[in-house]
């Protein structure tokens, strides 16, 4: 497990000194949340537009339901691995970039990257026959916000990886809630 975690910090630190300040402020957008809003409009008029009003509601609980199970999860695995974030280690912090805003106590694993992916993966499943090419677009945008939290030093790798593996068990999961709802267009 040793060697897991120092692979870890090593690529972290390769990863993140990828950055430059030209590029700061472009990943600063993408790892924050707000940034999203219009995008998430679009996918909100797509789900009314295919699947009516009484699904899109159905969907939008579900939805609201699926992130807020990948952040509680992501808060329940800080608290309880209490990982500490790259940004609070002292022996990183002369060597990393860090442009957040602000950097948490633990990170193990990310939110940010488990509750795109869930949304990438629950939304790409369930537009799979009428937009056969959203699941890429959804699962770029999914790894690029997760990627996102390793430019801006909050997360290592494995943080978002593992954020990433449960938000796509959690949307996968959500999405066979959908089934038995009989969301259809």
């Amino acid at each position: 497990m040793e060697q897991l975690l120092h692979f870890d910090e090593q690529l972290f630190v390769f990863l993140n000194a990828l950055g430059s300040e030209r590029w700061d402020s472009i990943w600063l957008l993408i790892t924050n949340k707000f940034t999203w809003i219009p995008f998430y409009a679009i996918l909100l008029y797509l789900v009314f537009r295919h699947f009516g009003l009484k699904n899109m509601l159905i969907v939008m609980v579900l939805v609201a339901l699926m992130i807020t199970v990948t952040d509680q999860l992501a808060n329940l695995f800080k608290h309880g691995f209490e990982r500490p974030r790259p940004c609070r280690e002292d022996h990183l912090k002369e060597i990393i970039r860090y442009i957040a805003p602000r950097c948490g106590r633990f990170g193990y694993f990310s939110a940010h990257a488990a509750s795109t992916m869930a949304l990438a993966v629950f939304l790409g499943l369930l537009f799979r026959k009428s937009y056969k090419y959203l699941v890429f677009i959804l699962l770029f945008w999914a790894a690029i916000v997760g990627y996102s939290r390793i430019y801006v030093g909050v997360h290592y790798p494995l943080d978002t990886l593992t954020g990433m593996a449960i938000g796509a068990l959690v949307g996968f999961g959500f999405y066979k809630i959908t089934l038995r709802f009989k969301v259809r267009g």
